[in-house]
């Protein structure tokens, strides 16, 4: 299974981005997906998770009431949409996808530790203050 992550970019705080997360070589509807961040010198986090079935979603904290975690498996995709943007969400956003994630796993909205089975390449976000 191969990632592909889009819709990075330079916004305006108070902005809004939304990143596609494109699979190919499988399809995504076995898998859970987990949105993923770093910032320069400090370690990856979670951001937002999506169970493969029946959608459940978990959020970090820090995204709360302002991102939203979707998928399309018949587009393959998965998008977030990341809305009322502060320069603190400036960050490389990685998508994962891992059979065994379930959304109750804290790498889904805390610090990242472990191993998942594919990864994106991440697409850089900067917002400016």
């Amino acid at each position: 299974l191969q990632l592909v992550e889009s819709g990075g970019g330079l916004v305006q705080a108070g902005g809004s981005l939304r990143l596609s997360c494109v699979a190919s070589g499988g399809t995504l509807d076995h898998y859970t997906i987990g949105w993923f961040r770093q910032a320069p010198g400090k370690e990856r986090e979670g951001v937002a998770c999506i169970m493969s079935s029946g959608g459940a979603t978990t959020y970090a904290d820090s995204a709360k009431g302002r991102f939203t975690i979707s998928r399309d498996n018949a587009k393959n995709t998965v998008f977030l949409q990341m809305n009322s943007l502060k320069p603190e969400d400036t960050a490389v956003y990685y998508c994962a996808a891992d059979k065994r994630l379930t959304t109750g796993n804290p790498v889904c909205s805390g610090p990242f530790r472990g191993y998942l089975e594919a990864w994106g390449q991440g697409t850089p976000v900067t917002v400016s203050a």
